[in-house]
């Protein structure tokens, strides 16, 4: 009989920690999804150490699949903080004090998305897209730049 208890006890443990352990994709309110399809520019900001936000980065992104993809080099501060192990970020549309939300940073290899993000990128940002595509391009492939996908989640 205690081991039955033991067994059911830790079936429990196990399934709380998978469940806490599963990141929640939050649904983005109707207005912020509109913003993102229409903003220039998102503005990141990422942990510090001790838990504060760094200042927001302005940067060019990719809203895709309810997720905002950005290439930055692996010496940028979003990314080596990811690689800390400290993913989570604040996400300003439009503005640094525009419409913000919580994500989660991940690095990731999609290839498939590349496409998509050359296409936004030479379309949203026309004047500085010639100058800078071929650094995108090869730095995909060469690791120069690595893709980040920023997951919005609940707070």
């Amino acid at each position: 009989m205690q081991r039955v208890r033991m067994h059911a006890a830790l079936a429990g443990v196990m399934l709380a920690a998978a469940l806490l352990g599963t990141r929640v994709q939050a649904d983005l309110s109707a207005a912020v999804k509109a913003d993102l399809a229409t903003s220039k520019y998102v503005y990141i900001a990422t942990t510090r150490k001790d838990g504060s936000f760094g200042k927001p980065a302005e940067i060019w992104f990719l809203y895709h699949n309810g997720a905002v993809y950005v290439a930055s080099p692996p010496t940028a501060w979003r990314v080596r903080r990811i690689k800390a192990g400290r993913a989570q970020a604040k996400i300003a549309v439009g503005k640094p004090d525009g419409p913000s939300f919580m994500a989660t940073g991940a690095l990731v290899n999609e290839p498939d998305v590349y496409p998509t993000l050359f296409d936004t990128y030479a379309k949203k940002y026309p004047e500085g897209w010639p100058k800078f595509e071929e650094k995108f391009r090869s730095g995909l492939k060469d690791g120069s730049r690595v893709l980040i996908k920023f997951t919005p989640k609940d707070s």
